[in-house]
């Protein structure tokens, strides 16, 4: 075990421990010599313009040199990035960002008229070039995917009308940026100590898993004064980024705004309903877990400040990382040699950046260029079973990469967000049931259920809970219903209270939480990719355990898939239908068999 680690300068870590830039780049000379030639090179896909219907040869051309362009500025980008990353106070590599940003907008703009100009050519044209060029094949599915957004294009003049208006567009999701991060005035409390401290976003996340109730009260009652004094204010931001949104859904002819939200991925707005109806009708599971809590914590009411406060004594128990490479390398075993192999390779070739640094950036992440040389992974270890559970989850985002980069071509090597969590939530799935099964006291099996319960509570059930407000939301601004800060309160003060069940008291702070939630003004139906993830992956991983090598040869071919089909279609390939209940009622039932070992435990 490594003591004190996080306050060791860079320079001290074993570069065991520290990421190998020099997989992208030898040095940053090389990147400034790459930087200069590709800027040289971009203006070069110009002569393709106006020209894309000449021949399938040439439409080859511009698409392939499209891509590599993008691939090269994928390169420049990732070594910058991982580099100012490490530490944020040189100055240098923030420098460097911020010029191939700016190339990057010069690339984007370069090959701004190549979508345009592919859909304008008649569909049959096109497909018969592909039909006629091997190489144009590999390209088949994107192209496909063009020409079903076109039903949904303007023309030409309408569309740079609407990209001229978009920044205007934009003003509601930036206005509420500015208020709820820089510009609200959070009141000062008492924190544990009793010294006082002003509140912060970050001080009442980590305020909610105090063991001291009356500060979590404190803090909890406190956040929301900021929200409930400019409700009116929230109000009129949230009602202006939904009335875009419906604006938007009538101008591109779609049915509604979850229709047009869903349909860049292809997904029907079915698996949206199912996702919540098949969670409504299974809320008892919740409910059961708000009155186990209520019970066990001794109190004469449960509020919403009590979610996430733990039941179990807390743990202490330290993880080494060494200790817990070998950990869920064996957890995972599950998943097979080649899987195993490839994540072996990114121990044994310095992938990680374990070690919390001086000015090295916080949390943890998973990221990639697209096309090699392989995915790398960002960690702050500090030794605790939230490190190890991070480290199993970038893992999963880290091999999904890999695996879709080795099979497939560098424009079908993403992935999108609906399925971007499934394979790091597979791999939690297949630790947690490694680590209760060797559990070694029923307090460490407890914080380990406890803690699945807390992502299922935050994860699945809160995140479905939103998803079925925006809907609502949603629906009555299409019928020119917009609700005002008191009704739009009422409204989720409601559905929490439905979710959680009669042992929680709903206060009313708690119905304010609309107002403090960026994801509902600021992105557009993203939340129950969350909740369908989650299914999924408990889908997967009981699969996975249950048939062996099939499952697993279905699981590997998901993740080497990338977005060589739709999301929804790669999911099915893997064996799970979400347009179903099965994968919804599986993770429900595994909330289920958590909740009666704990129900046995107290």
């Amino acid at each position: 075990m490594q003591n004190n680690i996080e306050f060791k300068s860079r320079k001290d870590i074993p570069d065991k421990y520290k990421w190998d830039l020099t997989d992208v780049f030898a040095d940053d000379s090389a990147w400034k010599n790459e930087f200069e030639s590709l800027k040289t090179d971009i203006p070069s896909i110009s002569v393709y313009e106006d020209k894309l219907g000449e021949s399938a040869e040439t439409l080859y051309e511009c698409i392939n040199l499209s891509n590599t362009l993008e691939k090269r500025l994928s390169q420049l980008m990732i070594y910058v990035y991982l580099a100012r990353d490490t530490d944020l106070n040189e100055g240098k590599y923030q420098t460097m960002y911020d010029k191939v940003s700016k190339l990057g907008s010069d690339l984007a703009a370069a090959c701004a008229f190549i979508v345009p100009e592919i859909i304008s050519l008649p569909e049959d044209k096109v497909f018969s070039y592909v039909s006629n060029h091997e190489k144009l094949k590999d390209h088949e599915h994107e192209l496909k995917d063009l020409f079903r957004e076109k039903a949904h294009k303007l023309d030409s003049e309408k569309e740079k009308l609407i990209a001229q208006l978009s920044p205007i567009f934009q003003t509601t999701g930036n206005t509420y940026t500015i208020l709820n991060d820089a510009d609200l005035p959070f009141p000062q409390i008492k924190d544990e100590d009793g010294e006082l401290i002003t509140l912060s976003h970050g001080r009442y996340r980590a305020a909610l898993h105090s063991t001291n109730r009356d500060y979590r009260e404190r803090v909890y009652k406190g956040i929301y004064e900021p929200y409930d004094k400019l409700k009116n204010t929230f109000s009129v931001i949230f009602n202006g980024r939904v009335r875009s949104r419906v604006i938007n859904a009538k101008i591109r002819n779609y049915t509604s705004t979850l229709e047009a939200a869903l349909f860049p991925n292809n997904i029907p707005v079915a698996v949206y309903d199912n996702l919540i109806d098949t969670v409504r009708s299974n809320t008892s599971q919740l409910h059961r877990w708000a009155k186990i809590k209520k019970n066990v914590l001794g109190y004469k009411e449960l509020h919403p400040y009590d979610s996430y406060a733990s039941i179990f004594p807390k743990s202490d128990k330290k993880y080494s990382y060494d200790e817990s490479v070998e950990l869920v390398t064996e957890a995972l075993k599950p998943l097979g040699d080649e899987y195993i192999d490839a994540m072996k390779k990114g121990f044994a070739n310095r992938w990680i950046d374990v070690y919390e640094t001086k000015g090295k950036r916080s949390g943890a992440y998973s990221n990639s260029t697209g096309c090699g040389p392989h995915p790398f992974i960002l960690l702050n270890w500090n030794g605790t079973l939230d490190d190890v559970f991070t480290l199993v989850h970038e893992l999963g985002h880290n091999m999904h990469s890999y695996f879709s980069e080795q099979n497939q071509p560098y424009h079908y090597s993403g992935y999108s967000i609906f399925v971007a969590e499934v394979a790091s939530i597979t791999n939690e799935a297949l630790l947690l049931d490694y680590m209760v099964q060797n559990a070694n006291t029923n307090d460490e099996k407890n914080t380990l259920i406890e803690h699945f319960l807390m992502n299922a509570q935050a994860t699945f059930y809160r995140q479905t809970r939103f998803a079925e407000f925006e809907r609502l939301i949603h629906s009555k601004a299409e019928n020119d219903e917009y609700l005002d800060a008191k009704s739009l309160t009422e409204a989720f003060a409601k559905m929490y209270g439905e979710y959680w069940g009669e042992a929680m008291t709903v206060d009313y702070e708690e119905g304010l939480s609309w107002a403090r939630i960026p994801h509902l003004f600021k992105y557009n139906f993203y939340v129950y990719q969350y909740a369908t993830g989650f299914a999924a992956a408990q889908w997967l991983a009981s699969s996975i355990k249950k048939e062996g090598e099939p499952a697993i040869k279905r699981y590997l071919n998901f993740l080497s898939s990338g977005s060589s089909d739709f999301p929804l279609n790669v999911l099915n390939k893997a064996g799970v239908d979400m347009s179903q209940p099965a994968p919804i009622k599986a993770a429900i039932n595994e909330v289920d068999k958590y909740l009666k070992i704990v129900e046995s435990n107290i």
